[in-house]
């Protein structure tokens, strides 16, 4: 018997409206909203009907054989069988419209700061999805001061949340599964280090919609539920990184940032939480917001004060100092390096974790050379900037960032040619980096360049030109995607 649309929609409300079904539709597991409504007298053939998916699909989302996937699916789902507004947005869909996904843009939900462990897994998921979905995403939004500072307040006085999960087709996660899942996302890092975050980044985010979701929906102990969550918000700060490096304003990069803090507090790992808060420091300093990144510099050291290694406190330093120098407060920049040394020369590598183990002497005075440029010490500037050129060829962007610096300094102490020089041999080496901050630094060089028209920049202009990084810099600045 066919059930009249009156009936459909009664049926639905009066399920949706169970705090079973909609919990089941802030984890996207139409399964069990499916199976629901059969219990509740919808056919499945008729939600088949209403919906356009087929019977065979439907029953596979109730078997767990198959997960739904894509916001249109549930844009789809939903519409066809006219979710309440409750349920829709518990989905991530606009309840106010049959068209439109709130998923579709980092919304609200995914740049405010979770209060549980399992809002942070949905949150992220949730910004996954969208980010797939959509590829124009990472080119829209600017990063939020006010986001920044809420999930700093909140990561220094919340107390944290045990990991918990209700699956019900979820698979047992066990330790050796989140170690295979570090050695994967390892390797997106060393790709991250070597081309830029453009190169892989969306490689990254469809191994973590896959393979990170389903472990987080999985079966596991406390225990486990600790290191997964741990591993997620490490591989979700790489994720937040290698988008800050395609669009470095941007509110994609900055929620990724967010939930990555969120996740590494429920793994109960206090040092890559604040490390997370460093990231988010260099963010804010990059689009202008250096008093806002001084504080995130020392929300990170306020809150791992006692525990955190001697070569994570040196880099929360020379984090604040990298604010301070753009605000061109020499004093308070000389002092927050002047520390960040001090502790550096007790750091025992040994003792680090291993993220933050390549912070080595070269990454050191690399962060000397920034603040010297910035506050206009050409000669300690490209003192320090030459000692931070790497030599093992594994961190090329970093390099490349350190070479611009060092041709700046070289320009601002009237050495045109060595400046030049300098750039050149960084064009060639950086060839292969996609990467949005390297633009940036050379539009930052391009601007302090001398407006005379010599022989030799004329020359220098047709050599850079075959570059190109130099000619997307020459360009006008619009971020680029992955």
């Amino acid at each position: 018997m066919t059930v009249n649309p009156a009936d459909v929609r009664g049926i639905v409300e009066r399920v949706c409206a169970r705090p079973e079904v909609l919990d089941a539709c802030t984890r996207r597991d139409l399964g069990t909203v499916i199976s629901a409504l059969m219990t509740g007298g919808l056919a499945q053939g008729r939600i088949a009907e209403l919906t356009g998916i087929s019977q065979g699909r439907l029953s596979e989302w109730v078997t767990g054989k198959r997960e739904p996937k894509g916001v249109t699916t549930f844009q789809k789902f939903a519409n066809g069988v006219s979710l309440p507004s409750a349920a829709r947005r518990a989905l991530g869909l606009d309840a106010g419209s049959q068209a439109a996904a709130v998923t579709a843009s980092p919304g609200d939900a995914d740049l405010s700061y979770p209060g549980t462990a399992e809002q942070a897994a949905r949150n992220v998921t949730r910004l996954w999805i969208a980010d797939l979905d959509d590829a124009a995403l990472i080119q829209r939004g600017r990063a939020d001061p006010r986001a920044w500072n809420d999930a700093s307040l909140r990561w220094l006085v919340d107390p944290g949340q045990v990991p918990g999960n209700h699956p019900v087709h979820g698979v047992h996660i066990g330790i050796s599964d989140v170690e295979r899942f570090r050695a994967t996302v390892d390797v997106f890092a060393r790709l991250d280090d070597r081309y830029g975050g453009g190169h892989a980044r969306q490689a990254l985010i469809q191994y973590l919609r896959t393979d990170a979701d389903r472990m987080l929906s999985g079966k596991y102990t406390e225990a486990v539920g600790r290191e997964l969550f741990a591993a997620v918000g490490e591989s979700t700060l790489l994720a937040a990184w290698m988008s800050y490096d395609s669009a470095p304003a941007g509110a994609l990069a900055q929620g990724y940032f967010i939930q990555a803090l969120a996740l590494a507090q429920a793994g109960n790992d206090r040092l890559l939480g604040a490390s997370i808060l460093d990231a988010m420091s260099h963010q804010a300093t990059f689009t202008g917001r250096f008093t806002e990144a001084a504080n995130l510099a020392r929300a990170a050291r306020a809150g791992t004060r006692g525990i955190a290694t001697p070569t994570l406190t040196a880099h929360f330093h020379t984090m604040e100092a990298r604010a301070l120098a753009r605000l061109g407060d020499a004093k308070a920049c000389s002092h927050a390096l002047s520390e960040g040394m001090r502790e550096f020369e007790r750091a025992n590598p040994e003792n680090d974790p291993e993220w933050i183990r390549y912070f080595n002497e070269s990454e050191l005075s690399a962060e000397f050379g920034h603040c010297m440029r910035d506050l206009g010490r050409a000669g300690d500037a490209i003192q320090h900037a030459g000692n931070g050129l790497g030599i093992s060829g594994e961190f090329e962007r970093s390099d490349f960032f350190v070479s611009i610096v060092l041709a700046d300094a070289h320009l601002k102490a009237g050495d045109i040619e060595q400046a030049c020089g300098v750039t050149l041999r960084a064009l060639t080496a950086g060839e292969q980096i996609r990467s949005a901050r390297c633009v940036s630094y050379l539009r930052e060089f391009m601007g302090h360049l001398p407006a005379t028209n010599s022989q030799a920049l004329a020359d220098f202009r047709e050599q850079a030109s075959e570059s190109r990084l130099w000619r997307i810099a020459a360009q006008p600045e619009k971020p680029i995607g992955s």
